[in-house]
Order: C-alpha cells, then structure tokens, then sequence
C-alpha cells in the first residue's frame, strides 16, 4: 500500500507564491545554521545562488558568519531594509518573529515547513504582511520547473 501523502492545511494559489518570490530581494533567515549538514544552510545557499540577499540571523555570539555573510544576532541589528523574514524556529516562536518582522518593516512573513501559527499569520496580516506558512521558498521556487515523468522505470 503507498504511504498517504502528507498535506499542509495551508495552501497558496501559485500566483501568490510567485509574486513573493518575484519581488522580494532582500530575506533574513531566523534560524540560519552554519552547519552544512542542516536544511536552513541548504536553503540559504541555494536562494543566496539564485541571486537573493541573505541575511542570516542567528544568536548564537561564535557565529559571525556563513559562506562569507554576515550574521546578525536579531531582526532587530539588520541595518538595512528586509523584504522578507524567513523563519526556520518552532511553531511556539512564529509569534514573536512575527512582532519583530512587522517592527523591522518586512513585506513578508515566510515560516519554513513545519512552522505555522494561525496566530502569527493573522498579526502579521493584520500588519500589512503577506503570510506563508509550513512551506520552503526553495522549493517553491523550482516548483514550475518539475514536471511528472510518468515514462520512467523505477
């Protein structure tokens, strides 16, 4: 029997998810990991190639930068504009990133996959952002381009 496919109750229609990824060119990623074997360094390596400026936030003080980018400890140190804020924390933690991305002035509050809060979605709204919940922009940014090989022998 196939296993069941697991589905986010969160869905965007392409066009919304496109539009973010077309005008957003400055994201700072709560949650950025210098660890190469982590999934936030594989996304903030492929968005930051594909052309994005990535600004990695990180607390911990050791760390001081990632492939060559400065880290910031907060939101809250980024001395220039962020369109967007790309969470990799739990759940619990959406909300404050949340309060901090509408005081930093971001367009764009993105939870990774496996981070959403209903509650952080309606602040930031209620704010003026645009949401995305429980999904990876790096995997949405390459979306259009996979297209079911139905041909192939497994």
């Amino acid at each position: 029997m196939p296993e069941a496919e697991i589905k986010s109750p969160y869905e965007y229609s392409s066009e919304y998810l496109t539009d973010i990824l077309r005008s957003v060119k400055t994201i700072a990623m709560v949650g950025a990991s210098g660890d190469k074997t982590k999934f936030s360094y594989g996304v903030l390596r492929v968005l930051h190639e594909t052309g994005y400026h990535m600004i990695p936030i990180n607390p911990n003080p050791a760390l001081n930068e990632i492939r060559g980018i400065k880290v910031y400890n907060a939101l809250r140190e980024v001395d220039q504009p962020i369109d967007m804020v790309q969470v990799f924390r739990r759940s619990e933690e959406l909300y404050g990133v949340a309060q901090e991305a509408i005081e930093v002035g971001a367009k764009v509050l993105w939870g990774q996959i496996g981070v959403y809060d209903d509650n952080a979605a309606k602040l930031a709204e209620d704010a003026g952002l645009k949401v995305v919940m429980d999904r990876c922009p790096k995997i949405e940014l390459f979306r259009p381009f996979w297209k079911p090989r139905l041909d192939l022998t497994i």
